[in-house]
C-alpha cells in the first residue's frame, strides 16, 4: 500500500513538473513574439521616417533669385554669399589660370546645389570677390550658393583644415547622397591649401 501511494506521489510530482515546463515554454514563446513585434514596429517606424525624410528632400523648394549668366566674359555657374566675411562673388564655370584671376571658379564636382561635393577654388588676393578672408571662418558658420535652376541653398561649415597642394582628398564625391560644398584657397605663403567643408542645412 505504501509503495502504491509513493508511486502516486511520484506521478503527481512528474505531472506538476511537466505542467510547469509547458507553461514556461509558452511564456517564452509569447515573449519572443512580443519582442519580434516590437522590433518590427521600430523598423517600420524607422522606414516610414526615412521615406518621409527622403520625400521632403526631393520636394524641398528653395528661394529663387536670378543671377547673371556672364561675368567679365566668363560664364557664371553660381553665386556665393558668405555673410560672416561679407563676401559676395560669382563662381565661374571655367577653371583656368586666367579665370582664377577674375573670380573664384568651379574646380570639381557636380553642378551647383546638386547632390555631391561642389569644389570651388579661388585665390586669396586682396580683392573683395576673392577668398582672402576664408581663414576667418569657423565651424558652424553658414553661407549660400545661388543658381538659376535650383535656387538659394544654405550650407553649414562642419570641417576646416589645411593640406599640402598634392593632397586632393577634399575633392572626394562620397557625400552620403547629400549636397556639400568645399571651398579651397592658398595660405599666404602658398605652401598649403585652406579647406572649408560644408553641408546643406536641412
Amino acid at each position: 500500500m505504501k509503495k502504491k501511494i509513493k508511486g502516486y506521489n511520484v506521478l503527481i510530482i512528474f505531472i506538476i513538473l511537466f505542467i510547469i515546463i509547458v507553461i514556461s515554454i509558452e511564456e517564452c514563446k509569447e515573449k519572443n513574439v512580443e519582442e519580434n513585434k516590437s522590433q518590427y514596429q521600430v523598423k517600420s517606424l524607422s522606414s516610414i521616417y526615412n521615406e518621409e525624410k527622403e520625400e521632403k528632400l526631393e520636394t524641398q523648394e528653395y528661394p529663387k533669385q536670378e543671377i547673371i549668366e556672364e561675368y567679365q566674359g566668363y560664364k557664371v555657374s553660381a553665386k556665393l554669399e558668405i555673410p560672416k566675411i561679407k563676401l559676395e562673388t560669382y563662381v565661374l564655370q571655367e577653371f583656368s589660370e586666367a579665370s582664377l584671376n577674375v573670380s573664384v571658379t568651379k574646380f570639381w564636382g557636380p553642378n551647383p546645389n546638386e547632390i555631391g561635393n561642389l569644389c570651388i577654388a579661388g585665390h586669396n588676393f586682396q580683392r573683395k570677390n576673392m577668398f582672402r578672408n576664408l581663414k576667418k571662418l569657423e565651424i558652424g558658420d553658414t553661407f549660400y550658393i545661388l543658381d538659376n535652376r535650383i535656387g538659394k541653398v544654405e550650407y553649414e561649415i562642419y570641417e576646416l583644415y589645411r593640406v599640402t597642394p598634392e593632397d586632393v582628398s577634399c575633392l572626394s564625391q562620397e557625400t552620403n547622397q547629400r549636397k556639400e560644398v568645399t571651398l579651397i584657397t592658398c595660405t599666404n605663403d602658398s605652401k598649403k591649401r585652406i579647406i572649408v567643408k560644408a553641408r546643406e542645412v536641412i
